[in-house]
């Protein structure tokens, strides 16, 4: 996000309505405390730095999710950055159950391009977004296909989180490598268990003894290195002994 607006992490900022105190801390959480002397004061999380809000090419806000669960979902909040003389949480609503709205205001986004989302993106995704532009204005892509381009490019940068279809998607690509990688696995270790067998009854046929594997390192890597120098080492003495005794002389 905008590099100036990170002078605000670490900081928190209160704002009190009815008999409720709410907390703002920039890039951290929304909380909410209940001002009550009542044995069960409700005192929560609103939601959790999560993304920025993008209209028009322009960062307007910031979402707090994965707050407190809220009957069969978790409390939100979207956090309006607007132009303000001093950094203050001016008000809080809640539009629709557990979806809360804050409004912040602060000296940081009253410069006309202080919110422009395309100078924070880096040389490369900048490049993309041009490319985008281009094939737009050459109608070689629709509008809609030009804003799937620029939610890509926003999720590469950070700024947005991949939708829950394209997590669950890198999921299930990891689970296909996995099987195959088993898969894989499982067939080389056949392999070399039929190569370990077969080397034993080489050493068999030729009535060569050879010592039992150390419990140390039983991996079947391992095994059949060790029989294949055994065999490799008993034949080559055989030969020898042939060389040396069996010409007759």
């Amino acid at each position: 996000g905008p590099a100036h607006l990170f002078r605000l992490a670490g900081k928190c900022f209160s704002f009190v309505e009815s008999t409720y105190k709410y907390e703002f801390c920039p890039f951290h959480n929304v909380t909410q405390h209940e001002q009550t002397f009542r044995w069960n004061a409700y005192s929560g999380i609103l939601g959790i730095w999560h993304e920025w809000e993008i209209n028009n090419n322009t960062f307007v806000g910031m979402w707090m999710r994965e707050g407190d669960s809220c009957e069969t979902k978790t409390r939100q909040t979207k956090v309006h950055l607007v132009c303000g003389k001093s950094n203050k949480l001016a008000y809080v609503s809640e539009p629709s159950t557990c979806v809360y709205s804050l409004t912040f205001e602060t000296p940081l986004v009253c410069h006309p391009h202080s919110l422009l989302v395309y100078p924070t993106l880096t040389e490369a995704l900048q490049r993309k977004w041009d490319e985008a532009e281009q094939l737009l204005y050459d109608e070689l892509i629709t509008d809609q296909g030009y804003k799937k381009i620029l939610k890509e490019i926003f999720e590469e940068a950070g700024l947005l989180k991949a939708t829950e279809e394209k997590e669950a998607e890198k999921q299930s690509k990891k689970i296909s490598l996995e099987f195959k990688t088993v898969e894989k696995c499982s067939k080389e270790y056949k392999q070399l268990s039929e190569e370990i067998k077969n080397l034993k009854v080489l050493l068999d046929q030729h009535g060569i003894a050879y010592k039992a594997i150390s419990a140390e390192n039983t991996s079947v890597e391992y095994v059949s290195h060790k029989l294949a120098t055994a065999v490799t080492t008993a034949l080559n003495g055989s030969k020898d002994e042939h060389l040396r005794g069996g010409t007759g002389l």
